[in-house]
């Protein structure tokens, strides 16, 4: 699990080797990971867009832009938190993926970026 916070606003990441949905034979991986955010301040915010970085050890980079997350632009009251699960897939046993969400704060109107952690994703056959 790993964690930041940019703007009051925190970031948990934990992420999860999925091997139902993996196929080592076709350099298949399948990651899911589960994002808190936390809102640590006294003004509710609204997540608008995504922007992820994904990283495969064999050094392919991708990146993902769009609108909300899942499907939803949350609204998140002041210490509250929103959670989600989704997931990546990977054609390597090792990658990373990090990026930002851009947020407005709901009263001002004020956009600005949250940081997303980098996170490791490791099939857990490759730890020995």
């Amino acid at each position: 699990m790993v964690s930041k916070i940019t703007e009051g606003i925190k970031v948990i990441v934990e992420q999860f080797y999925q091997p139902d949905y993996s196929n080592p034979v076709q350099q298949e991986y399948m990651f899911a990971y589960r994002v808190t955010i936390e809102n640590n301040n006294s003004f509710p915010v609204q997540l608008l867009r995504r922007h992820w970085f994904i990283q495969d050890s064999n050094t392919e980079q991708r990146e993902v832009e769009g609108e909300g997350v899942i499907g939803v632009q949350p609204v998140i009251a002041p210490q509250s938190q929103y959670q989600y699960i989704s997931g990546c897939n990977l054609k390597s046993e090792i990658g990373q993926m990090f990026g930002t969400y851009l947020m407005v704060n709901v009263h001002s109107r004020e956009q600005f970026s949250v940081k997303i952690p980098v996170f490791q994703m490791e099939a857990p056959f490759k730890r020995n």
